[in-house]
């Protein structure tokens, strides 16, 4: 019995109430405290003892490790109070988002002419999203798009993409590989050819754009025509910088892009902007 009791004992103690932890935890004073009264202890214990040399070299030794230990615990301490300043939410990384349609001539030239080669230097200094224009209706699918439903099922597919491989050095190049050829949209060699150069797995991305009869993709690119809608982007392909319009490709031309229109001028707005939400957030 008294076997069966003890198996049921956790094996490790339940955490302390972090009131109760922060009480115990002694202070940087007190541990520095602490051991300087270890070493004094030390040495007159060693000289009641002996003066030999040896001896003299041991208390160094442990002099040494008790000198280490507390700079180990001043270390800590430190970096407890850095990561108490410094929330581990907070990432640094500037917002930026495209909006764009599949099959849109202007989404070819934006993704390809901007931001796939800026991404080349930004993608660690970037949250990169990208997001799908079209109507949300209540009639069909539910769904409207511009070019036809057909583009509405080339959302949906880059869309999963997105989803199954959240990396846009996957998701976006595989994009970019479609789009490139737009008006092929969305035949299945495309499709295919797409995926196999890009690493993304066809039974992945069929089961994601027919899960529950094809319901859930909907819902997702309705999610996705709410928020561009919302953001009040109509335009494809329209970029936007932390939240804001940075620069628009339509019919052809590049139009209020006051922070300049090419791969370069986009790098250069977000290294800045990245330094302002930096020194905003060190306050």
């Amino acid at each position: 019995m008294a076997t069966n009791d003890m198996e049921k004992q956790p094996l490790l103690e339940p955490p302390k109430d972090s009131s109760e932890a922060e009480a115990q935890e002694p202070s940087l004073a007190e541990l520095q405290q602490n051991v300087f009264k270890a070493q004094r202890e030390y040495m007159k214990a060693w000289s009641r003892t002996t003066s030999g040399t040896l001896h003299k070299r041991i208390m160094w030794a442990v002099t040494a490790v008790v000198l280490l230990f507390a700079g180990f615990c001043i270390a800590a301490i430190v970096a407890d109070s850095f990561e108490d300043d410094y929330s581990p939410m907070f990432t640094g990384k500037v917002p930026l988002e495209a909006h764009i349609m599949s099959k849109c001539p202007d989404a070819r030239d934006c993704l390809h002419d901007m931001i796939l080669p800026a991404m080349q230097n930004i993608s660690h200094k970037v949250d990169f999203k990208l997001s799908y224009i079209g109507t949300v209706t209540d009639h069909d699918d539910g769904v409207m798009c511009k070019h036809g439903q057909e583009e509405c099922l080339g959302n949906i597919i880059e869309l999963c993409a997105a989803k199954l491989y959240p990396d846009p050095k996957m998701y976006l190049g595989f994009t970019m590989c479609l789009t490139k050829d737009y008006e092929e949209i969305p035949k299945r060699s495309l499709i295919e050819d797409c995926a196999l150069e890009h690493g993304i797995s066809m039974e992945k991305l069929n089961a994601c754009t027919v899960d529950e009869d094809g319901a859930l993709s909907v819902d997702m690119l309705k999610d996705s025509f709410n928020r561009s809608s919302t953001a009040g982007v109509s335009k494809s392909c329209t970029v936007r910088l932390n939240e804001k319009v940075w620069c628009v490709r339509d019919d052809g031309e590049w139009k209020d892009c006051e922070g300049g229109a090419t791969a370069h001028d986009l790098v250069n707005s977000v290294m800045e902007e990245s330094r302002r939400i930096w020194k905003e957030y060190a306050g």
